[in-house]
Protein backbone atom coordinates (compact mmCIF):
# COMPACT_ATOMS: atom_id res chain seq x y z
CA UNK A 1 0.00 0.00 0.00
CA UNK A 2 1.37 3.74 -0.20
CA UNK A 3 1.73 6.14 2.17
CA UNK A 4 -0.83 8.20 3.15
CA UNK A 5 -0.50 11.75 3.09
CA UNK A 6 -2.68 14.51 4.41
CA UNK A 7 -2.58 18.21 3.11
CA UNK A 8 -5.66 20.89 3.15
CA UNK A 9 -6.25 24.29 3.04
CA UNK A 10 -8.77 26.89 4.67
CA UNK A 11 -11.40 28.07 2.24
CA UNK A 12 -10.90 32.12 3.31
CA UNK A 13 -10.61 32.88 -0.54
CA UNK A 14 -8.58 32.50 -3.52
CA UNK A 15 -5.49 30.55 -3.52
CA UNK A 16 -2.15 32.78 -5.12
CA UNK A 17 1.42 32.40 -5.97
CA UNK A 18 2.54 31.51 -2.96
CA UNK A 19 0.39 28.55 -1.83
CA UNK A 20 1.33 27.62 -5.81
CA UNK A 21 5.07 27.51 -5.02
CA UNK A 22 5.20 26.39 -1.58
CA UNK A 23 2.27 23.46 -1.57
CA UNK A 24 0.15 23.05 -4.66
CA UNK A 25 3.13 21.72 -7.12
CA UNK A 26 4.58 19.81 -4.37
CA UNK A 27 0.52 17.94 -4.01
CA UNK A 28 0.70 17.46 -8.02
CA UNK A 29 3.92 15.49 -7.53
CA UNK A 30 2.96 13.77 -4.26
CA UNK A 31 -0.26 12.07 -5.58
CA UNK A 32 2.01 9.82 -8.25
CA UNK A 33 3.74 8.72 -4.78
CA UNK A 34 1.29 8.72 -2.16
CA UNK A 35 -2.20 8.25 -1.63
CA UNK A 36 -3.31 11.54 -0.99
CA UNK A 37 -6.10 13.53 1.16
CA UNK A 38 -6.52 17.21 0.92
CA UNK A 39 -8.95 18.71 2.96
CA UNK A 40 -11.27 21.76 2.77
CA UNK A 41 -10.44 22.91 5.80
CA UNK A 42 -13.71 24.80 6.91
CA UNK A 43 -14.32 23.88 9.97
CA UNK A 44 -10.56 25.11 10.72
CA UNK A 45 -11.15 28.28 9.62
CA UNK A 46 -14.30 29.34 11.08
CA UNK A 47 -12.11 29.14 14.26
CA UNK A 48 -11.45 32.99 13.14
CA UNK A 49 -13.99 33.99 10.97
CA UNK A 50 -17.24 32.78 12.92
CA UNK A 51 -18.53 35.78 12.69
CA UNK A 52 -18.77 36.06 8.93
CA UNK A 53 -19.30 32.58 7.89
CA UNK A 54 -20.31 33.27 4.30
CA UNK A 55 -16.31 34.25 3.54
CA UNK A 56 -15.96 30.35 4.28
CA UNK A 57 -18.99 28.94 2.99
CA UNK A 58 -18.78 30.79 -0.27
CA UNK A 59 -15.02 30.02 -0.88
CA UNK A 60 -15.34 26.30 -1.18
CA UNK A 61 -15.79 25.51 -4.32
CA UNK A 62 -13.40 28.24 -5.35
CA UNK A 63 -10.73 26.32 -3.50
CA UNK A 64 -11.31 23.03 -5.12
CA UNK A 65 -11.51 24.76 -8.38
CA UNK A 66 -7.76 25.85 -8.32
CA UNK A 67 -6.80 22.77 -6.74
CA UNK A 68 -7.85 21.17 -10.25
CA UNK A 69 -6.86 24.01 -12.25
CA UNK A 70 -3.14 23.67 -10.96
CA UNK A 71 -3.15 19.72 -11.83
CA UNK A 72 -4.93 17.84 -8.70
CA UNK A 73 -6.97 15.00 -9.95
CA UNK A 74 -9.69 14.01 -8.37
CA UNK A 75 -8.69 10.23 -9.45
CA UNK A 76 -5.51 10.01 -7.98
CA UNK A 77 -6.24 12.58 -4.98
CA UNK A 78 -9.30 12.48 -2.54
CA UNK A 79 -10.38 16.15 -2.27
CA UNK A 80 -13.09 16.44 0.61
CA UNK A 81 -14.82 19.20 2.99
CA UNK A 82 -13.68 18.85 6.82
CA UNK A 83 -17.14 19.83 8.25
CA UNK A 84 -18.85 16.96 6.89
CA UNK A 85 -16.46 14.61 7.77
CA UNK A 86 -18.47 14.37 11.10
CA UNK A 87 -16.04 11.67 12.66
CA UNK A 88 -13.76 14.54 13.07
CA UNK A 89 -15.65 16.31 15.78
CA UNK A 90 -15.99 13.23 17.50
CA UNK A 91 -12.19 12.26 17.47
CA UNK A 92 -11.27 16.08 18.04
CA UNK A 93 -13.61 15.88 21.66
CA UNK A 94 -11.48 12.52 22.55
CA UNK A 95 -8.66 13.98 22.19
CA UNK A 96 -9.48 17.22 24.10
CA UNK A 97 -9.50 14.73 26.94
CA UNK A 98 -5.35 14.07 26.31
CA UNK A 99 -4.39 17.58 26.27
CA UNK A 100 -3.86 20.42 28.84
CA UNK A 101 -4.72 23.72 28.52
CA UNK A 102 -1.11 24.92 29.24
CA UNK A 103 0.05 22.47 26.52
CA UNK A 104 -2.18 24.43 23.86
CA UNK A 105 -0.85 27.63 25.01
CA UNK A 106 2.86 26.84 24.58
CA UNK A 107 2.59 25.51 21.10
CA UNK A 108 4.16 28.17 18.89
CA UNK A 109 2.33 28.19 16.41
CA UNK A 110 -0.39 29.08 18.14
CA UNK A 111 1.40 31.89 20.54
CA UNK A 112 2.19 33.57 17.05
CA UNK A 113 -0.92 33.25 15.69
CA UNK A 114 -2.93 34.93 18.88
CA UNK A 115 -0.32 37.64 18.67
CA UNK A 116 -0.50 38.33 15.18
CA UNK A 117 -4.40 38.34 15.47
CA UNK A 118 -4.71 40.56 18.93
CA UNK A 119 -6.71 38.37 20.88
CA UNK A 120 -4.70 38.53 23.98
CA UNK A 121 -7.21 37.59 26.91
CA UNK A 122 -10.01 37.02 24.18
CA UNK A 123 -9.29 34.20 22.82
CA UNK A 124 -11.96 32.00 20.90
CA UNK A 125 -11.79 28.47 22.53
CA UNK A 126 -12.26 27.06 18.91
CA UNK A 127 -9.02 28.76 18.23
CA UNK A 128 -6.98 28.12 20.69
CA UNK A 129 -8.06 24.04 19.98
CA UNK A 130 -7.43 24.04 16.58
CA UNK A 131 -4.41 21.83 17.17
CA UNK A 132 -6.85 19.60 18.66
CA UNK A 133 -8.65 19.44 15.87
CA UNK A 134 -5.65 19.08 13.11
CA UNK A 135 -4.59 16.32 15.20
CA UNK A 136 -8.06 14.41 14.56
CA UNK A 137 -7.40 15.70 10.80
CA UNK A 138 -3.82 13.77 10.51
CA UNK A 139 -4.59 10.73 12.48
CA UNK A 140 -8.24 9.54 11.69
CA UNK A 141 -6.92 9.24 8.05
CA UNK A 142 -3.30 7.18 9.51
CA UNK A 143 -1.44 9.81 7.92
CA UNK A 144 2.23 8.71 7.20
CA UNK A 145 3.17 12.36 6.03
CA UNK A 146 2.24 15.65 6.54
CA UNK A 147 3.81 18.46 4.13
CA UNK A 148 4.26 21.79 6.37
CA UNK A 149 6.67 24.51 6.66
CA UNK A 150 8.99 25.44 9.74
CA UNK A 151 6.29 27.08 11.37
CA UNK A 152 3.59 23.93 11.38
CA UNK A 153 6.55 21.35 12.85
CA UNK A 154 4.94 22.18 16.08
CA UNK A 155 1.10 20.98 15.08
CA UNK A 156 2.57 17.94 13.99
CA UNK A 157 4.41 17.24 17.15
CA UNK A 158 1.49 17.57 19.21
CA UNK A 159 -0.19 15.78 17.08
CA UNK A 160 2.34 12.25 18.30
CA UNK A 161 2.18 13.32 21.57
CA UNK A 162 -1.94 12.80 21.21
CA UNK A 163 -1.58 9.56 19.38
CA UNK A 164 1.58 8.09 22.31
CA UNK A 165 -0.57 9.16 25.18
CA UNK A 166 -3.85 7.51 23.49
CA UNK A 167 -2.06 4.48 22.54
CA UNK A 168 -0.75 4.06 25.76
CA UNK A 169 -3.37 5.14 28.30
CA UNK A 170 -5.72 2.51 25.72
CA UNK A 171 -3.35 0.22 25.50
CA UNK A 172 -3.64 0.43 21.34
CA UNK A 173 -1.70 0.51 18.61
CA UNK A 174 -4.84 2.15 16.64
CA UNK A 175 -3.05 5.36 16.07
CA UNK A 176 -0.11 6.02 14.01
CA UNK A 177 2.22 8.64 14.51
CA UNK A 178 3.03 10.99 11.56
CA UNK A 179 6.27 12.44 10.07
CA UNK A 180 6.64 16.06 8.82
CA UNK A 181 7.08 16.49 4.92
CA UNK A 182 9.36 19.45 5.20
CA UNK A 183 9.06 21.95 2.12
CA UNK A 184 12.22 23.48 1.33
CA UNK A 185 10.54 26.15 -0.72
CA UNK A 186 10.92 29.51 1.76
CA UNK A 187 7.40 31.81 1.79
CA UNK A 188 7.00 33.65 -0.84
CA UNK A 189 7.58 37.81 0.08
CA UNK A 190 4.01 39.58 -1.07
CA UNK A 191 4.23 42.20 -3.81
CA UNK A 192 5.22 45.13 -1.13
CA UNK A 193 7.95 43.54 0.03
CA UNK A 194 6.50 43.55 3.78
CA UNK A 195 5.48 40.11 4.47
CA UNK A 196 4.78 36.83 3.26
CA UNK A 197 1.91 36.64 0.38
CA UNK A 198 -1.50 36.32 2.06
CA UNK A 199 -4.72 36.36 0.93
CA UNK A 200 -5.76 38.68 4.21
CA UNK A 201 -2.65 41.26 3.42
CA UNK A 202 -4.24 41.56 -0.09
CA UNK A 203 -0.36 41.65 -0.99
CA UNK A 204 -0.88 38.64 -3.10
CA UNK A 205 -1.15 37.16 -7.02
CA UNK A 206 -4.05 35.06 -7.07
CA UNK A 207 -4.55 31.89 -9.32
CA UNK A 208 -7.58 33.39 -10.86
CA UNK A 209 -6.62 37.05 -10.96
CA UNK A 210 -7.32 38.61 -14.57
CA UNK A 211 -4.12 39.39 -17.12
CA UNK A 212 -4.58 43.22 -16.00
CA UNK A 213 -4.98 42.63 -12.24
CA UNK A 214 -1.23 40.39 -12.80
CA UNK A 215 -0.04 43.29 -14.97
CA UNK A 216 -1.21 46.00 -12.46
CA UNK A 217 0.05 43.88 -9.58
CA UNK A 218 3.66 43.11 -10.69
CA UNK A 219 4.05 47.16 -12.17
CA UNK A 220 3.60 47.99 -8.26
CA UNK A 221 6.02 45.22 -6.85
CA UNK A 222 8.64 47.29 -4.33
CA UNK A 223 12.16 47.50 -5.86
CA UNK A 224 14.92 48.92 -4.82
CA UNK A 225 14.42 52.69 -3.61
CA UNK A 226 18.03 53.37 -4.39
CA UNK A 227 17.39 52.46 -8.47
CA UNK A 228 16.39 55.93 -8.97
CA UNK A 229 17.89 55.94 -12.63
CA UNK A 230 18.06 53.16 -15.42
CA UNK A 231 21.96 53.88 -14.95
CA UNK A 232 22.03 53.93 -11.13
CA UNK A 233 23.31 49.98 -9.80
CA UNK A 234 20.83 48.47 -8.01
CA UNK A 235 20.51 45.81 -5.17
CA UNK A 236 18.74 42.44 -6.53
CA UNK A 237 18.98 41.47 -2.08
CA UNK A 238 15.24 42.00 -1.51
CA UNK A 239 14.23 43.20 -4.77
CA UNK A 240 10.74 41.84 -4.35
CA UNK A 241 10.73 41.58 -8.47
CA UNK A 242 13.99 39.76 -8.65
CA UNK A 243 12.42 37.07 -5.85
CA UNK A 244 9.26 36.49 -8.24
CA UNK A 245 11.48 36.06 -11.31
CA UNK A 246 13.90 33.37 -9.17
CA UNK A 247 10.69 31.18 -8.07
CA UNK A 248 8.81 31.61 -11.23
CA UNK A 249 11.25 31.99 -14.15
CA UNK A 250 12.03 28.66 -15.95
CA UNK A 251 15.55 30.17 -17.32
CA UNK A 252 17.79 30.42 -14.22
CA UNK A 253 20.84 31.94 -16.78
CA UNK A 254 18.27 34.20 -18.24
CA UNK A 255 17.48 35.57 -14.48
CA UNK A 256 21.43 35.41 -13.69
CA UNK A 257 22.28 37.65 -16.46
CA UNK A 258 19.50 40.51 -15.29
CA UNK A 259 20.84 39.95 -11.85
CA UNK A 260 24.25 41.07 -13.16
CA UNK A 261 22.70 43.66 -15.28
CA UNK A 262 20.87 45.20 -12.84
CA UNK A 263 23.69 45.55 -10.81
CA UNK A 264 25.69 46.89 -12.72
CA UNK A 265 23.31 49.32 -13.85
CA UNK A 266 21.81 49.69 -17.13
CA UNK A 267 18.45 48.02 -16.32
CA UNK A 268 15.23 49.36 -15.68
CA UNK A 269 12.84 48.55 -13.40
CA UNK A 270 10.17 48.70 -15.97
CA UNK A 271 12.09 46.47 -18.05
CA UNK A 272 12.27 43.75 -15.41
CA UNK A 273 9.09 44.00 -14.50
CA UNK A 274 7.80 43.66 -18.13
CA UNK A 275 9.73 40.15 -18.10
CA UNK A 276 8.23 39.14 -15.03
CA UNK A 277 4.81 39.98 -15.85
CA UNK A 278 5.40 37.57 -19.25
CA UNK A 279 6.62 34.84 -16.86
CA UNK A 280 3.61 34.91 -14.66
CA UNK A 281 0.86 35.60 -17.89
CA UNK A 282 2.10 32.78 -19.18
CA UNK A 283 2.02 30.63 -15.88
CA UNK A 284 -1.45 31.88 -15.41
CA UNK A 285 -3.33 31.63 -18.45
CA UNK A 286 -3.46 27.87 -18.51
CA UNK A 287 -4.42 27.52 -14.68
CA UNK A 288 -7.07 30.24 -15.06
CA UNK A 289 -8.33 28.97 -18.50
CA UNK A 290 -9.11 25.78 -16.97
CA UNK A 291 -10.54 27.12 -13.83
CA UNK A 292 -12.97 28.86 -15.49
CA UNK A 293 -14.06 26.10 -17.71
CA UNK A 294 -15.34 24.20 -14.76
CA UNK A 295 -18.90 23.83 -13.33
CA UNK A 296 -20.79 24.37 -10.27
CA UNK A 297 -22.43 21.10 -10.76
CA UNK A 298 -18.91 19.15 -11.77
CA UNK A 299 -16.76 21.10 -8.74
CA UNK A 300 -19.81 19.73 -6.67
CA UNK A 301 -19.30 16.37 -7.49
CA UNK A 302 -15.88 15.76 -7.47
CA UNK A 303 -15.81 16.96 -3.18
CA UNK A 304 -19.30 14.80 -2.78
CA UNK A 305 -17.06 11.58 -4.17
CA UNK A 306 -13.93 12.97 -2.18
CA UNK A 307 -16.11 13.02 0.95
CA UNK A 308 -17.71 9.93 0.39
CA UNK A 309 -14.62 8.30 0.30
CA UNK A 310 -13.56 10.23 3.28
CA UNK A 311 -15.69 9.63 5.55
CA UNK A 312 -15.54 5.54 5.01
CA UNK A 313 -11.91 5.48 5.75
CA UNK A 314 -13.22 7.83 8.53
CA UNK A 315 -15.90 5.83 9.90
CA UNK A 316 -13.17 2.67 10.34
CA UNK A 317 -10.87 4.99 12.19
CA UNK A 318 -13.16 6.11 14.86
CA UNK A 319 -15.06 2.64 15.37
CA UNK A 320 -11.13 1.59 16.33
CA UNK A 321 -11.03 4.53 18.84
CA UNK A 322 -14.36 3.34 20.17
CA UNK A 323 -13.32 0.39 20.92
CA UNK A 324 -9.77 1.39 22.28
CA UNK A 325 -11.97 3.26 24.66
CA UNK A 326 -14.26 1.15 25.33
CA UNK A 327 -17.46 3.15 24.32
CA UNK A 328 -17.50 1.09 21.56
CA UNK A 329 -18.94 -2.29 23.16
CA UNK A 330 -22.15 -0.52 24.06
CA UNK A 331 -25.08 -2.20 22.70
CA UNK A 332 -28.15 0.25 21.74
CA UNK A 333 -31.19 -1.13 20.78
Amino acid sequence: MPKVVLTGDRPTGGLHLGHYIGSLKNRVALQEEYQQYVMVADVQALTDNFHQSDKVTDSVLGLVADYIAVGIDPEKTTIFIQSQVTALAELTVYYMNLVTLSRLERNPTVKCEIERKKYQDSIPVGFLCYPISQAADITIFKADCVPVGEDQIPMVEQTNEIVRRFNRLYNTECLKEAQVLLSDVPRLIGIDGKAKASKSLNNAILLSDSPESIKDKVFSMFTDPQHVRVSDPGNVQGNVVFTYLDAFHSNKDEVGELKAMYQKGGLADTKVKSILNDVLQELLMPIRDRRNAMTQDYLRDIVYEGTKIACSTAKSTIEEVRDAIGIGRYFIR
